[in-house]
């Protein structure tokens, strides 16, 4: 896999995502229900626009994409890193029970009225605390295999998720804004981290990037991978902690957006190859794509209306899941 890797054709394929994603970022800020044309666009980056217009692109679409690129990318390329984990095509960053947790510790801001902020911070602290006791419970009592892992994940998950839907049938007018953000809405998400998020997403997103290589030897096994010279719970490890916080960091924005990190590893095997090293930061520049328009169509298609991009998502990746598993299953 080694002698196979062609950087030439790696970065001309990176700068061909980049691109990509640029030209739907410009497209993406230019659709909405206001009128945007590319003419406002260019004034408002590199001349002078109307402040309304000028309000609408930077305030209002810029920073909604930005969270979009970051929760997209993010949650794509975690799913990459875990499927190659745990070799199992249907891992993906909420296998661990992360969202669960998030979810439970949103739900509980919410009901009790706190602000943005504290609400962010209870699903954050949610999240880290059950990958926290999923990753001991998995290593004290069934020695961290991936099995057990995905089995105490899938458990954690259905009990936090019971708890929740208690909660919000205990609960009143609250229970609306709790049910919008479990479903995946960025309209919640708050616009004053929008960058900063971003950057720490891109940040994380590079260095988990670096393991790809690495990632492929864990794929033969642990025995040939300590044979290489490569610590093989030592990388796990890494993998699994870094993932869980950046997962927890975008689902505490972005409520439960699924699919994406299932769908879009497996749509870049699918054009790109199995090699690790090519198929995270690609994972992340079409998860970003993908979340990114997938988006503008939610808050765009019935506007004023808005559907929530989690509702997008499942419909849009369903459909291209069962024609993986079909596609999988012929050849």
């Amino acid at each position: 896999m080694q002698n196979n890797f062609n950087f030439k054709v790696f970065f001309l394929n990176l700068l061909f995502l980049f691109l990509l994603l640029i030209a739907a970022i410009i497209c993406c800020l230019k659709t909405g229900s206001a009128d945007i044309s590319f003419f406002d666009l260019y004034s408002t980056l590199f001349g002078q626009v109307d402040d309304i217009k000028r309000s609408i692109i930077l305030n209002l679409r810029l920073p909604r994409i930005f969270i979009a690129i970051a929760v997209g990318g993010g949650l794509s390329i975690v799913g990459a890193i875990f499927q190659g984990i745990f070799m199992n095509p249907l891992a993906e960053p909420y296998v661990l029970g992360i969202s669960s947790g998030a979810a439970l510790g949103t739900v509980v801001g919410i009901v009790l009225g706190f602000n943005l902020f504290f609400i962010n911070l209870f699903a954050f602290t949610g999240a880290l605390v059950v990958t926290l006791f999923t990753f001991v419970l998995a290593r004290k009592l069934l020695t961290l295999q991936n099995e057990s892992m995905l089995l105490i994940g899938i458990m954690i998950s259905s009990f936090l998720s019971a708890m929740i839907l208690i909660i919000i049938s205990m609960a009143h007018e609250t229970a609306k804004n709790a049910y919008f953000w479990l479903i995946g809405n960025l309209a919640l998400a708050d616009m004053q981290y929008a960058d900063y998020v971003l950057i720490f997403t891109i940040i994380i997103s590079i260095f988990l990037s670096f393991y790809g290589y690495k990632l492929n030897l864990l794929a033969l096994g642990e025995d040939n991978a300590k044979y290489l010279g490569i610590n093989y719970l030592q990388v796990k490890y890494i993998l699994i902690i870094l993932s869980s916080i950046m997962v927890a960091v975008l689902v505490s924005l972005s409520g439960i957006i699924g699919f994406v990190g299932l769908v879009v590893p497996h749509f870049t095997r699918l054009i790109y190859g199995v090699d690790n090293r090519k198929v995270l930061p690609y994972s992340f520049l079409i998860g970003a794509i993908y979340l990114t328009v997938a988006d503008t169509i939610g808050r765009t298609v019935m506007a004023p209306a808005e559907i929530p991009v989690g509702a997008i998502t499942a419909f849009l990746g369903s459909p291209i899941f069962i024609y993986f598993l079909r596609k999988s299953r012929i050849s």
